[in-house]
């Protein structure tokens, strides 16, 4: 309870950092799923949370999507979270490139690239900032 306390965790989170305390996997899973039945952890409650807290750190979607793969929460999950607020990911891909830098265009083909390189390391597709760069 004490980890659902402080933030949300998908349920593979959950069962990671209890078998680090627990030895046996029966008892883990049986308080998962008491858990989910008493809605105190539910996956699509913190995918919804993690995709908002992302986008408001500046990540695309294509980042958010593989980090919530990692995370251990199904596509269909994934694709419900991605679409439940209507995020405008053109105006974050603007914002995070005009706070790295600056408001200018890049001039040399060598400062494009690495726009290019940082928006996509941040989960941008091209289609969101190629008319920024």
């Amino acid at each position: 309870m004490n980890l659902l306390a402080r933030r949300e965790h998908s349920r593979k989170e959950l069962k990671q950092k209890l078998q680090k305390r627990f030895d046996d996997e029966s008892v883990i899973d049986a308080q998962l799923n008491q858990l989910a039945e008493e809605n105190l952890q539910s996956d699509s409650r913190y995918a919804e949370s993690f995709v908002r807290q992302r986008f408001n750190r500046g990540y695309g979607p294509l980042r958010i999507r593989q980090e919530m793969r990692q995370k251990g929460l199904s596509d269909g999950e994934i694709s419900v979270a991605m679409t439940a607020e209507d995020f405008d990911w053109c105006a974050s891909a603007e914002r995070v490139l005009s706070r790295k830098y600056g408001n200018g265009c890049a001039i040399e083909l060598k400062e494009k690239a690495r726009r290019t390189r940082f928006m996509q390391y941040r989960g941008f597709s091209a289609d969101h900032f190629s008319n920024l760069v």
